[in-house]
């Protein structure tokens, strides 16, 4: 070995979790509104961040790949003129990004939200207020917390990742659609709602995370409470006390969907 010979230079990447947690990242750091991205020089870093990760031999997932090419296209359809017969919500091309990744943002704060929970339920013993769930129907039943929400989301995550499938198309549903469908659901039968079920009824990630947020959402405002009905079994939403109320139409979920929409 060559006596001035120097130790071959390691490149460090930060690793995400997917392409949308990728641009979220480059767009916050650099302090960018997110409505008014300028996609050429984000899909410039974002190629670039791939092409490191080519030179370091890493396999690139088809995920990233596909986002490279929506990135390009948006890149392109921007340098046309603007189509005068279009209504003015989609002449931008960059509309249907900036919607992912606001929805992103809003489940990754939900899972910091509920990872620092865990870490303080971890730490601390507690007597909840079980009354606002105490019902004929849930007698007998488990009060469980949000941490096994997340962890049924994550199950059900991890299946669905496990099934090669790329999403060409991204349909558009808000949180205040979803949480409409779960009233549904719930306001049809007595019976509690299978919380697994229903996140495998989505059919992208996409809609999943927005099942999540609505989930949580309907938890925060009492109109919905997870129960199991023993030990170790399935984690279901149940009607609250709080049901009805919640969705009067002066009601917390009213509020909320003008919130979402």
């Amino acid at each position: 070995m060559a006596a001035n010979a120097q130790p071959d230079y390691k490149i460090q990447l930060p690793a995400y979790e997917g392409p949308l947690d990728l641009l979220l990242d480059l767009v916050r750091k650099q302090e960018i509104d997110i409505h008014n991205i300028p996609i050429a020089k984000i899909t410039a870093q974002y190629l670039d961040y791939l092409h490191h990760l080519e030179k370091l031999n890493v396999d690139i997932s088809a995920d990233f790949l596909y986002m490279a090419a929506t990135l390009i296209h948006i890149k392109s359809k921007m340098l046309l003129p603007a189509d005068p017969l279009a209504p003015a919500e989609e002449q931008d091309p960059r509309n249907e990004l900036v919607y992912r990744l606001l929805e992103h943002e809003k489940f990754k704060n939900a899972a910091q939200m509920l990872y620092e929970k865990q870490q303080v339920e971890a730490h601390v013993w507690s007597h909840p207020d079980l009354s606002l769930y105490a019902s004929e129907e849930t007698e007998g039943e488990l009060v469980v917390s949000l941490v096994d929400l997340v962890k049924v989301f994550q199950q059900v995550l991890e299946r669905r990742r496990a099934v090669v499938n790329i999403e060409l198309t991204y349909e558009v549903v808000t949180v205040a659609q979803m949480i409409a469908q779960l009233r549904g659901r719930l306001s049809a039968s007595d019976e509690a709602v299978s919380l697994a079920e229903f996140f495998e009824a989505c059919p992208s990630r996409r809609s999943m995370i927005v099942a999540l947020l609505a989930v949580l959402e309907m938890v925060r405002l009492q109109a919905v409470a997870l129960v199991q009905e023993k030990i170790f079994g399935d984690v279901l939403l149940r009607k609250s006390k709080m049901f009805d109320a919640a969705f009067e139409e002066n009601g917390a979920i009213a509020k909320l969907d003008e919130e979402y929409l």
